[in-house]
């Protein structure tokens, strides 16, 4: 009888080969649901518009069945909202939610910015900053929007963690469909450009837990303002 060792033709490696071949891929309506959540963190998709399928599916080079996948994921993560016999919508978020996902920022932001982190991922913190203050010189407000949504999101990428990146693109997503009221005061964004910058300092001079106080106090106060603003 032949041994295992004989009975296995497999090279070795194999295993790890093999493993590496059942790393998930990312299907098309996932990668769609992907751009539109990036176009709603980005402002480009407001609260209450109307999404149809055809216009989004010839825009991106899919078919209909793949973009209904998309909407379907992302109206379990209540981003977009399907209405019986009127279609898809973006949706206009509840009051009671932002507690909730200031629960979410205060434990994934703080956190990762009190680990630190590499000098390429404190430098995009840090290109997320000077890119508010050149919107804001340039009197852009959706710009500076676009900016403070970049600088959260790079806090997060400090910890170099695909998950975490995966729940804060939902976040980022979520908190532009609150911002969008707010952002009618055109002050909303600038205020809180000095705090960006002083928290961006303190994580460059590795003063990490004053980096973590800041940030948690600018979390509080920005979750004070959204429940003032949208009603407790």
């Amino acid at each position: 009888m032949a041994s295992a060792d004989q009975e296995s033709s497999e090279p070795a490696g194999f295993d790890g080969a093999r493993a590496r071949m059942r790393l998930r891929v990312p299907s098309v309506a996932e990668r769609v649901a992907e751009e539109l959540r990036y176009q709603l963190a980005e402002g480009f998709l407001v609260p209450g518009a109307k999404l149809t399928e055809a216009t989004i599916a010839e825009d991106l080079g899919v078919s209909r069945n793949t973009v209904r996948e998309a909407f379907a994921e992302l109206a379990g993560e209540r981003l977009l909202i399907r209405q019986p016999n009127r279609g898809v919508y973006v949706a206009t978020l509840e009051a009671g939610d932002i507690h909730d996902v200031y629960t979410v920022r205060r434990a994934i932001e703080v956190s990762s910015i009190r680990a630190g982190g590499s000098p390429e991922r404190i430098a995009a913190v840090r290109a997320a900053v000077e890119e508010g203050k050149r919107a804001a010189a340039a009197n852009d407000n959706e710009g500076l929007g676009s900016a403070n949504q970049h600088f959260h999101g790079a806090i997060v990428a400090l910890a170099e963690s695909g998950r975490l990146d995966t729940i804060m693109a939902q976040v980022l997503a979520e908190m532009r469909l609150y911002f969008h009221k707010a952002t009618m005061n055109a002050h909303f964004y600038s205020d809180w450009l000095t705090e960006n910058e002083q928290i961006c300092s303190a994580l460059e001079a590795g003063e990490l837990e004053r980096a973590g106080d800041l940030l948690l106090a600018y979390l509080n106060r920005s979750e004070q303002q959204q429940t003032a603003i949208h009603g407790a």
